[in-house]
């Protein structure tokens, strides 16, 4: 005779689990990853399998020799980490130095603080900053698009984000001319005359047609991406208002990892915080955070630093955003 379980309400049940979206974020992570096949070619396909394939072994390798436990790799979560850290760098970085952020990512970013679910830093970027720091050299030799048969070899050139750092730094409202046209970095048509930036920026469209799978399936809330999107807006446009040598908004939106970030990144379950409210603050801070980085710090991209800047700050959000209890009544004034 079965047992009988009886709970307290509310009772729930969904389909919801770990396994579905993950496979979900790498579902809609597909768009953008074949468009960085068509314009990198073979960088792009070595960089990706050699990120994905080598956050998987280090996740296996520790879960089972360090941590004496059964490695978890069927939910998915070390394939989304190789994924996000390959499409985080440029597709002539060579071998070991992708092969050394893997490690960083999985073994400090994720298996040190105990695995999925534990991690307060996203570990995709703790592995690309810990490189953009120890290796500025080549995380910032930027192929230019259209090199398909070219890897280690491969021609460079500078990226929007540098075209919009060089006019601040001189003054110049007229260097911004130089700047692809904002269909062209929604397309991610830059021509020959820039490097192309990460893998995963190239074509600002393919982000977004990610971002509105993802929306579809609920595998992430509207929140997030649209606070910091809408904060780069305003912030940017503000600046660009009161200065033309400060980029448009719609330019600042679409160059660099910031679409990227603000939908793939930024999202994160881990080290987001819970509540709608605490997200928008979140979101927000970040737009800030990003656009301040960009304009008057020493790299021309800030959105790496933001994420793992608020990332820090995601507990005490939780801490004093707190949702309301079920069953709870407010207090009469």
């Amino acid at each position: 005779m079965g047992k009988l379980i009886v709970s307290l309400s509310p009772h729930a049940h969904g389909t919801d689990s770990v396994e579905r979206n993950m496979y979900g974020v790498i579902i809609a992570l597909l768009p953008a990853l074949l468009v960085s096949f068509y314009y990198f070619g073979l960088g792009s396909v070595v960089v990706c399998l050699t990120s994905v394939a080598a956050c998987v072994f280090f996740e296996w390798a520790i879960s089972k020799y360090m941590m004496k436990r059964e490695p978890s790799l069927m939910d998915g979560s070390a394939m989304v980490t190789g994924l996000l850290l390959g499409m985080n760098m440029p597709s002539n970085l060579p071998l070991w130095i992708i092969i050394i952020g893997a490690l960083v990512a999985i073994g400090v970013g994720k298996m040190s603080f105990g695995g999925l679910g534990n991690n307060p830093f996203n570990p995709a970027l703790v592995g690309r900053c810990f490189l953009l720091v120890s290796f500025p050299a080549q995380m910032t030799s930027w192929p230019v698009a259209g090199q398909w048969l070219s890897y280690a070899d491969a021609e460079t050139g500078a990226t929007p984000l540098a075209i919009m750092k060089q006019a601040i730094k001189a003054g110049d409202a007229s260097i911004l001319e130089q700047l692809p046209s904002s269909v062209d970095l929604l397309l991610g048509n830059h021509g020959n005359a820039f490097g192309a930036g990460t893998l995963g920026e190239v074509c600002a469209l393919a982000l977004l047609l990610g971002l509105a799978y993802m929306l579809w399936k609920k595998i992430i809330t509207w929140h997030i991406p649209v606070a910091i999107i809408g904060t780069v807006i305003v912030f940017s446009g503000l600046l660009h208002l009161a200065n033309p040598v400060y980029a448009n908004p719609i330019q600042e939106v679409l160059s660099g990892g910031l679409m990227l970030g603000a939908i793939f990144m930024a999202t994160d379950y881990v080290t987001s915080p819970m509540t709608h409210k605490g997200q928008l603050i979140y979101g927000v801070a970040i737009g800030f955070l990003t656009i301040v980085i960009r304009n008057w710090g020493s790299y021309p991209e800030g959105m790496s630093f933001a994420i793992l800047i608020m990332n820090a700050f995601t507990p005490l959000i939780n801490t004093y955003v707190k949702p309301k209890r079920f069953g709870e009544v407010p207090e009469k004034k």
